[in-house]
């Protein structure tokens, strides 16, 4: 609808998980160099957390962007899959239809295609998202996964991404044995004031704007005390900011836009005129 108005080759604050628009701050730039060492060095676990809307998705699909040909990834998003169908639907991730579907021949097919990749100096990766749903008898399964190596090194690096309800289901006692093996954590921190600021400007030049889309400084103190930093809420409030700078003809926008966007977004349609 606006995107004529201002424009723009795309709509820059869509929530969907996109790399490419993907804004490196400070801690999104320390968990995928986290992600990458516990890839390269083969670590076996590693855990990454963050908030609802914290950009752990978006974060993993950028990751896949730069991991080369040698790395063989299977991503599972539906974590609530009983564990014989999560094991079927990693297998289908990496090319491999079982003739039965019996658990104990999903592990040895999987078993068997981690030693061909070896042997191909390949690695394998297995990230699986909102991991906070997986059961316990699921984790367990998954940790046994683990047990598939050689006397030097992992044959599959698992990448557990999940809200932080994750933690707090990995430090129950019945999963001790999984968390130990848990060598690479972090947890993703949501963005400071600045750091909104530029994430708004990174996702607006991704977007090619024909001309020059203004945030003013009060409008991002009202986006940071809204969002506390947790980039999905910035953009569902940049997005109908926009919206309403359409409506109203400008280009600038400012606190008044941002918090009548605010008010409809929390249901408060107000019967104020911008």
């Amino acid at each position: 609808m606006y995107l004529e108005f201002y424009g723009l080759k795309e709509n820059p604050f869509n929530v969907t998980s996109d790399p490419s628009f993907l804004y490196l701050s400070n801690t999104h730039r320390e968990a995928l160099d986290h992600l990458l060492y516990g890839i390269n060095q083969k670590k076996g676990f590693v855990e990454i957390t963050g908030e609802i809307g914290a950009g752990k998705t978006t974060l993993c699909r950028a990751l896949l962007t730069r991991l080369d040909y040698s790395v063989k990834t299977s991503f599972i998003f539906n974590s609530s899959l009983p564990e014989t169908q999560l094991l079927e639907a990693v297998l289908h991730d990496f090319g491999i239809v079982p003739e039965r579907r019996r658990k104990v021949l999903f592990i040895r097919l999987l078993n068997d295609f981690l030693l061909e990749q070896l042997s191909q100096n390949n690695n394998v990766v297995l990230i699986i998202d909102e991991a906070q749903n997986l059961r316990s008898s699921t984790l367990e399964t998954i940790r046994m996964l683990s047990n598939l190596e050689t006397e030097k090194e992992k044959l599959l690096q698992i990448i557990l991404v999940g809200q932080p309800q994750l933690r707090e289901k990995l430090n129950s006692p019945q999963l001790l044995q999984l968390r130990q093996r848990i060598s690479v954590r972090f947890h993703i921190r949501a963005l400071n004031k600045n750091e909104i600021l530029e994430y708004i400007r990174h996702r607006l030049n991704v977007a090619k704007p024909r001309e020059q889309i203004v945030f003013e400084n009060d409008a991002i103190e009202s986006i940071y005390e809204y969002s506390a930093g947790i980039p999905r809420v910035i953009n569902v409030i940049c997005d109908k900011s926009l919206l309403l700078g359409f409506a109203t003809g400008t280009r600038i926008i400012g606190q008044e836009i941002v918090k009548k966007s605010i008010e409809e977004t929390e249901g408060q349609f107000s019967l104020v005129t911008v």
